[in-house]
C-alpha cells in the first residue's frame, strides 16, 4: 500500500465527513483534480502552501484504491505529485490527524506520518 497525504483545513474536512466524500479545496476544484503529496513532499507542501495556517488536518490516504483516476504528474522541481481526478471517498482515508503550528511557526507532523 502506498500512502499519500492531503493537507486540508479542518472546517472543509468536517463538511466532507457529513457527506462521506471530499470534493476538494477551492484550489483543487479550480485545477480539476485533488492535490496530494507523498511523504517526502508533504513537509515542503505545508511550508510553501500553508505557512502560518492553523487548524489544519493531515489526511493519510491509501493510493492503491484509485486506479487510473490517480495520476502522477510533474510539479514542483520536476517531482511527480499524486493528483486525483475524482472525488475522494472517505473510505479510502487511513487516518486524519491535527497539523498544528509549532513554536517556530512550522507545522508539527504527527507520529503516524512517514516521510519515506
Amino acid at each position: 500500500m502506498k500512502t499519500i497525504y492531503k493537507i486540508v483545513p479542518r472546517e472543509l474536512w468536517q463538511d466532507a465527513r457529513k457527506t462521506g466524500v471530499f470534493q476538494g479545496a477551492p484550489i483543487d476544484r479550480k485545477d480539476g483534480y485533488i492535490h496530494f503529496s507523498t511523504g517526502a513532499q508533504a513537509v515542503e507542501t505545508a511550508r510553501l502552501h500553508f505557512s502560518g495556517e492553523a487548524d489544519l488536518l493531515l489526511v493519510a490516504v491509501d493510493a492503491s484504491v484509485f486506479g487510473e483516476t490517480l495520476k502522477w504528474e510533474p510539479s514542483r522541481g520536476g517531482d511527480l505529485f499524486p493528483h486525483l481526478f475524482a472525488d475522494l471517498p472517505l473510505d479510502a482515508v487511513l487516518w486524519e490527524k491535527p497539523l498544528p503550528l509549532g513554536s517556530d511557526g512550522a507545522h508539527v507532523f504527527p507520529a503516524e506520518f512517514q516521510e519515506a
